[in-house]
């Protein structure tokens, strides 16, 4: 199959980022992934912590969670367009989201003792859960699934994307942020497809390992942290609700 045909839900391993890449004598390689991941998760730990530290000192952080999360949006633009920035976009795009899962964690987890870790600890089981049933074949990527799981995962941004504009117009949505049985069903839904688009990420790393530019690697980690960083907040969210609920 030809990677020119190959999608993804996730906008770091589109057609767009990765067939335009350019050339360079050095490639990708897993390793490389892996330890700018390590770099990553360790500079979002840095502001996480510290936004962390903020909340319980009963600081209000809406700022830094706005602030964050509008960062995060704008490096992730900066790396999907101009991609051999990714070396210093991805590591600005790691604070950022340290900024935003800072106070959004520690205002749930102020609430519900240990729910953060919790959270993580599920987020990472699933992780591997995930590269296990990929590596093994168990699940295979095929163009249906794809198609599915783009077509979903798509339908759920919008849905999401809707809700947060009207919530600038002081309309709630209860059926998606409530507590209702629909409100938790979608986010079931939700946290099943962002584990999903993580067999779409690592199909697409594996077709471009030793064939991709070695700065590349610095946008497999950011497109990787797109999709860790989703079904954080997602199983966060859910274990709120089914708390509340029960």
């Amino acid at each position: 199959m030809s990677f020119l045909n190959y999608k993804t839900s996730n906008p770091a391993f589109s057609n767009y980022i990765w067939d335009k890449s350019g050339r360079s004598k050095d490639k990708m390689s897993l390793w490389g992934i892996f330890f700018k991941s390590l770099i990553s998760l360790g500079l979002l730990s840095i502001t996480l912590w510290y936004v962390w530290d903020l909340v319980y000192q009963g600081i209000n952080v809406k700022w830094y969670t706005s602030g964050g999360l509008l960062a995060a949006i704008v490096f992730s633009i900066l790396t999907s367009y101009r991609k051999k920035w990714s070396p210093y976009t991805v590591p600005l795009y790691a604070l950022s989201e340290g900024l935003f899962l800072g106070g959004f964690s520690a205002i749930i987890n102020k609430q519900f003792e240990g729910f953060a870790m919790q959270a993580v600890g599920v987020t990472v089981v699933i992780f591997f859960v995930m590269l296990f049933l990929y590596q093994w074949r168990i699940i295979v990527v095929t163009k249906k699934f794809r198609s599915v799981v783009i077509s979903v995962t798509f339908t759920i941004m919008m849905i999401y994307l809707i809700s947060w504009i009207l919530s600038f117009f002081g309309i709630y949505n209860s059926l998606l942020w409530g507590t209702s049985w629909f409100a938790i069903i979608f986010n079931v839904v939700a946290a099943i497809f962002a584990s999903l688009t993580l067999m779409l990420d690592f199909d697409f790393i594996e077709r471009k390992l030793g064939n991709a530019p070695k700065y590349m690697e610095w946008v497999a980690t950011w497109g990787l942290l797109v999709s860790l960083i989703w079904l954080y907040v997602e199983v966060l969210r859910l274990m709120k609700k089914l708390v509340i609920r029960f």
